[in-house]
């Protein structure tokens, strides 16, 4: 499968420094995961070289007031979790997009993630499809929790979904693992970030040779 970089978006699902970094309120949930996909160097060469090929780069942070007033006085399931260990405050250092992955000249950073799927409360499929993007691949946290749900809504939207397989974690590697095997397959490909990478170099590399390129 060969991919226009121009109709190519990576997203990159809260690459905040509350999960990618010591110190941050969520790391100690998912640094094993981490570990074990070596995610942050896997998201960092993987963005640099589609940035390189002409793909569109999206960061899709997630953030609150202070207090917490966006969402409801009784969060349950995974925002109880974010609202007790105080992540993602709008403004902290743990709010912040991590350093391995700071956005760039040319990227586009998405306002307004408040919850799990990044397309319910922002303007992604507007901006997706302003750009003319039809491919679009996901990398970030949780893998089976904020990935798998803005992969489901791409896909309900007609986008063509990559998730890469090393650039996810979890806070578990049975959670991890499952999403990937049982889950990721429904609603997208599946595929490691050098096999993303691939399909981009593949496809420039034939317009290269129809321009007559060496």
């Amino acid at each position: 499968m060969s991919l226009s970089p121009s109709e190519t978006a990576v997203v990159l699902i809260e690459y905040q420094n509350d999960f990618t970094s010591e110190g941050g309120a969520l790391h100690g949930a998912v640094a094993d995961v981490m570990k074990q996909t070596d995610m942050l160097a896997n998201t960092r060469a993987a963005v640099e070289a589609a940035r390189a090929a002409g793909a569109t780069v999206i960061h899709a942070p997630i953030s609150f007031a202070e207090g917490y007033g966006e969402i409801t006085a009784q969060p349950y399931g995974i925002l109880a979790g974010v609202v007790e260990n105080n992540a993602f405050v709008k403004g902290s250092w743990g709010a912040e997009i991590v350093e391995d992955v700071a956005p760039q000249p040319g990227d586009i950073v998405i306002e307004g993630k408040r919850g799990l799927d990044t397309f319910a409360s922002t303007n992604l499929d507007f901006i997706l499809r302003s750009k003319g993007i039809r491919n679009v691949a996901l990398g970030g946290f949780l893998t089976n929790c904020c990935v798998e749900s803005t992969m489901r809504s791409a896909y309900e939207r007609g986008f063509n979904v990559f998730t890469l397989t090393d650039c996810v974690a979890a806070t578990s590697a049975e959670e991890h693992e499952n999403a990937i095997a049982k889950d990721y397959p429904m609603f997208s490909h599946p595929v490691t970030s050098t096999e993303f990478l691939s399909s981009l170099d593949g496809e420039a590399a034939l317009a290269d040779s129809s321009r007559g390129y060496s």
